[in-house]
C-alpha cells in the first residue's frame, strides 16, 4: 500500500512539474516581446546611470573647496576660542553651532550651509533656531550682529 502512494505521489509531482515547464513556455513564447523590451529597458537605464556617474562632476567636491576657504574654526582652534571667549560657554553655543554662526555671518542661506556642512537643512534650521534664543534675537541679522558686539566672531 506505500508503495502504492509513493508511486501516486511521484507521478503527481512529475506531472506538476513537466505543467510547469509546459507552462512556463508558453508564457515566454506568448509574451517574448515584452520580455525583450523589458531586458533591453533595463540594460539602457544601467547603462545611462553609469555614464551618468562617470560624465558629471559630483557637487559636494567643489563647495567643499569653497568651504574650506571660509577658514572655519578647526576643532583645536574651537577649543581657544571657548578660552578666549568665554561668552560661547556662558551662552551654550556648541562647537557646531558656532560653525554655522560662522556661515551665517558670511552671508550664506540655510541651503547652502546644509551643503557645506553635509548636514540636512532641517539640522541648520534647528542650530539656527537655537542661535537665535542663545543671542537673544529675533532675525539672523540681529545674530549676526549680537555675536560681532560679543567679540564672537569678527
Amino acid at each position: 500500500m506505500n508503495k502504492k502512494l509513493l508511486l501516486y505521489g511521484i507521478c503527481l509531482a512529475l506531472l506538476g512539474v513537466v505543467l510547469r515547464l509546459i507552462e512556463y513556455k508558453m508564457v515566454i513564447i506568448d509574451h517574448s516581446l515584452e520580455l525583450y523590451g523589458g531586458t533591453i529597458a533595463l540594460i539602457f537605464m544601467i547603462a545611462g546611470v553609469l555614464l551618468g556617474r562617470k560624465t558629471s562632476k559630483p557637487r559636494h567636491l567643489n563647495d567643499a573647496v569653497a568651504f574650506h576657504s571660509l577658514q572655519l574654526a578647526s576643532p583645536a582652534q574651537m577649543t581657544a576660542i571657548k578660552e578666549d571667549h568665554p561668552g560661547l560657554e556662558k551662552l551654550g553655543i556648541s562647537k557646531r553651532e558656532f560653525e554655522i554662526l560662522q556661515l551665517m555671518a558670511a552671508g550664506l542661506s540655510n541651503q547652502e550651509i546644509a551643503d557645506k556642512t553635509f548636514v540636512s537643512i532641517h539640522t541648520v534650521k534647528t542650530h539656527v533656531s537655537n542661535l537665535l534664543f542663545k543671542l537673544d534675537a529675533k532675525r539672523r541679522t540681529q545674530a549676526v550682529t549680537r555675536a560681532r558686539e560679543l567679540q564672537l566672531i569678527p
